[in-house]
């Protein structure tokens, strides 16, 4: 029982480590889309 809680915390970890990953690479994407044009 304790093995699948733990399996569960890392899972949610995991989960919201690669939804802030994939937040900052969009932000990222756009700041290079909005700042690019100007060259």
């Amino acid at each position: 029982m304790k093995k699948l809680l733990v399996l569960a915390l890392v899972a949610v970890g995991g989960l919201l480590v690669w939804r802030k990953v994939q937040a900052d690479r969009a932000e990222l994407d756009l700041w290079t889309e909005a700042t690019g044009s100007e060259n």
